[in-house]
């Protein structure tokens, strides 16, 4: 305990602020472990894509056909893995306003708590961006995805024309 009671009150309060915003925090644990898988399995996609036009080179028509349907399928599970990741990341991000918010409500007065405050309201700013800046990486991975599906499709379109 602090000799000087008044500023004991404002610690005591950011104390027990930081133990409420502690349990966001393992939402957000959460939330980044689901944003990993889903990158994972959009790599997984991505690979997939990239081994199906391989493949879509020396395909005859019939099998380019099917290669054609299952590129389709692919583009879908990328669509289905943004829209997760869309989510995960706006829940994540959402966390971290809750949290910031709970402090802005909370702390005032206190000089002690106001530098409280600001490092750790800075941590939650820059986790917000940095999922922010994450989902927009995510986005234009798919998007890239979605490019070489098209880019196959059509390959093997115009081997069925021919």
């Amino acid at each position: 305990m602090l000799p000087n009671a008044a500023s004991a009150g404002p610690l005591e309060s950011v104390a027990h602020i930081i133990q409420v915003a502690l349990a966001p925090a393992f939402l957000l644990s959460a939330l980044a472990t689901l944003l990993n898988v889903f990158s994972t399995r959009l790599a997984r996609v991505a690979d997939k894509v990239d081994a199906t036009a391989v493949r879509l080179d020396d395909a005859d028509p019939a099998e380019a056909a099917h290669l054609s349907r299952y590129l389709t399928y692919l583009r879908r599970r990328s669509f289905i893995l943004d829209g997760a990741v869309v989510l995960a990341s706006l829940g994540a991000v959402m966390t971290g306003i809750s949290v910031l918010t709970l402090f802005l409500g909370a702390l005032r007065d206190a000089t002690i708590a106001s530098v409280l405050f600001g490092c750790f309201g800075i941590a939650l700013v820059c986790t917000i961006g940095a999922i922010g800046a994450f989902l927009t990486e995510i986005l234009v991975a798919g998007r890239g995805v979605r490019v070489e599906v098209a880019r196959g499709q059509d390959q093997a379109a115009s081997r069925k024309a021919r």
